[in-house]
């Protein structure tokens, strides 16, 4: 690990002080009516993992990489974007079994980010003044990402084979999607590399100062035979989010949340289920400082299957170390509360934050103590490279073991 450490830190210290790319700004002019966008991004990451149990400890050194560019004509515009993962020091479960001459899975913890070359995103578009639509392989965040999102934290970007329609009319806004296929994480050498079906994504709303309203519909039918161990199974969801600001006077301010879904079982899905979604968040900015408390239910059907969201960015809630990512049967409970401070710029440190958070788990059926979670981040930018220290605890109770996971990351854009 030491060496592994020292080998990422002189990588560093050499990007750091290598000469910075072109900062992001505006689409290259070609003509009064053209205009060409590239990009080129990329993401140095190491991330430890160390559980309790019978695994090795992963250690993974990933380099993600993302080339492409986009032509606007007219309000017309074509996009094309190849990604490719590598990793640097592979001790680590990818998730691909047979990966690295193992037989079976790999004996060491799961770092889901196996080596990769893919087309991220290829379509074409239009908008004009009362909206747009999008076709082909593409990027899709709805809302806070807990249902809809791109799983951005991963070096593989989730995206979907899709037509997507966006209309604005004045506070209204209507957006809905048909897509075909789940393009995962997971690469394209695993059998879980696309979720096929017809998932429909509906999502509507108003912002009316201070309070916005969101309504929105997702119905799931995935094709039979698919390549998951039971989940995610097909399934419809209907819910509604709210969300605003409140200014308290001079710099401070007030933000609120809340949220409801009811999901159930849809099309052939063979278990017959149903199950409530809660979740409502209060936070402060005060001085600087960020505070923040919460609380989400995704609820369970009597222990027999629990609310999930196989589409979410998931790594963004209940916690860091990413053990719920699919939601225990007897559902899961989430206490929670942060605290963020923004330091400005520290000599060539800019922007420089820093944030705590902490989780406590438990079941929603039956009421059994999960555990519990500290997290803790700290960021910052070196001329045109954002560096990022992540760092998650969790310590079980009755729901997997005690893990602890470390993240250090360098991403460049241009």
């Amino acid at each position: 690990m030491k060496t592994t450490i020292s080998v990422l830190a002189a990588t560093s210290m050499f990007a750091l002080a290598s000469p910075a790319l072109a900062a992001p700004g505006a689409p290259i002019k070609v003509s009064d009516t053209v205009t060409f966008d590239p990009i080129v991004e990329g993401r140095l990451r190491y991330e430890s993992v160390d559980q309790d149990n019978a695994l090795k400890n992963a250690e993974a050194v990933t380099m993600r990489m993302r080339a492409g560019g986009e032509l606007t004509i007219s309000g017309f515009s074509l996009l094309a974007e190849a990604e490719g993962t590598l990793a640097i020091g592979d001790h680590y479960n990818d998730t691909i079994a047979g990966n690295n001459g193992y037989l079976g899975a790999e004996p060491y913890s799961v770092v889901a980010d196996p080596e990769n070359v893919e087309i991220n995103r290829l379509q074409i578009g239009y908008k004009g003044k009362g909206g747009s639509v999008t076709i082909g392989r593409q990027r899709i965040v709805l809302d806070n990402a807990r249902f809809v999102g791109n799983v951005g934290w991963r070096q593989n970007e989730q995206t979907f084979d899709a037509v997507r329609g966006i209309s604005k009319f004045g506070p209204v806004t209507l957006d809905a999607t048909y897509a075909i296929s789940q393009r995962t994480i997971f690469g394209v050498d695993s059998p879980r590399e696309h979720m096929d079906g017809n998932l429909i994504l509906l999502n509507g709303g108003i912002d009316i100062k201070p309070v916005a309203v969101k309504g929105f519909a997702y119905l799931l039918d995935y094709d039979k035979g698919q390549p998951f161990n039971s989940l995610p199974l097909s399934s419809k969801t209907f819910g509604v989010l709210a969300k605003g600001g409140i200014p308290l006077g001079g710099k401070a301010k007030l933000d609120f949340m809340a949220s409801y879904a009811r999901q159930s079982d849809y099309k052939d899905n063979p278990v017959d289920y149903s199950a409530d979604y809660i979740a409502a968040e209060l936070g402060a900015s005060v001085a600087g400082f960020g505070l923040k408390a919460g609380y989400e239910e995704l609820g369970s059907d009597h222990g027999l299957a629990a609310f999930q969201t196989p589409l979410a960015t998931l790594h963004a809630f209940n916690g860091w170390a990413d053990l719920f990512l699919t939601t225990p049967n007897a559902g899961l409970r989430d206490y929670y509360g942060s605290i963020g401070k923004g330091f400005g710029d520290l000599g060539p440190l800019k922007n420089l934050n820093a944030q705590v958070v902490y989780h406590k788990f438990e079941a929603d059926f039956g009421g059994a103590d999960y555990g519990e979670e500290w997290d803790a981040s700290l960021g910052f930018k070196v001329k045109n490279y954002s560096v990022l220290l992540k760092y998650a605890d969790y310590s079980a109770d009755t729901f997997s073991v005690d893990t602890r996971k470390f993240w250090f990351q360098i991403e460049f854009s241009y």
